[in-house]
């Protein structure tokens, strides 16, 4: 299996992402966020079937976005996401949301991530096999 340290997750956006004032709404961030980490997650072996199978999964406990530039219907992104730190039972994840092929800064954001046993719903360290699939990235190779 080939690790990905910074995960590239494409998206065009559609009419349904489209709020009131003929953007992208607020919302379809975050959802933009949540499916490219699923899919890092994916790519690095651990999908949500493995997860569930292996009684674990992640929850988000915050999110911050900045957002820098409107997206519009049917624009092209790119959502570079990757693992900043595993420590614990928690990681933080950033993203970098840029439109192309202008590389239009769109967005950047971070979501801190609690791992949890899906059993007791309660947080559990992050086991060794789990943080064995995900490079951390530091600040100096983060995409510019």
């Amino acid at each position: 299996m080939n690790v990905h340290a910074v995960f590239e997750y494409q998206h065009i956006v559609t009419l349904d992402e489209i709020d009131g004032l003929g953007h992208v709404g607020n919302v379809e961030y975050i959802r933009w966020m949540q499916d490219a980490a699923i899919a890092h997650s994916t790519a690095n072996g651990w999908s949500m079937d493995r997860y569930r199978e292996s009684g674990f999964s992640w929850v988000a406990r915050s999110h911050f976005i900045e957002y820098r530039q409107p997206a519009y219907e049917k624009d092209e992104v790119t959502v570079h996401t990757w693992v900043a730190n595993l420590k614990g039972i928690s990681s933080l994840r950033k993203y970098k949301m840029v439109r192309n092929p202008d590389d239009t800064v769109l967005a950047i954001a971070e979501t801190k991530w609690v791992f949890i046993d899906m059993k007791t719903k309660r947080p559990k360290r992050v086991p060794p096999e789990v943080a064995a699939d995900y490079l951390i990235v530091g600040e100096e190779d983060e995409p510019k």
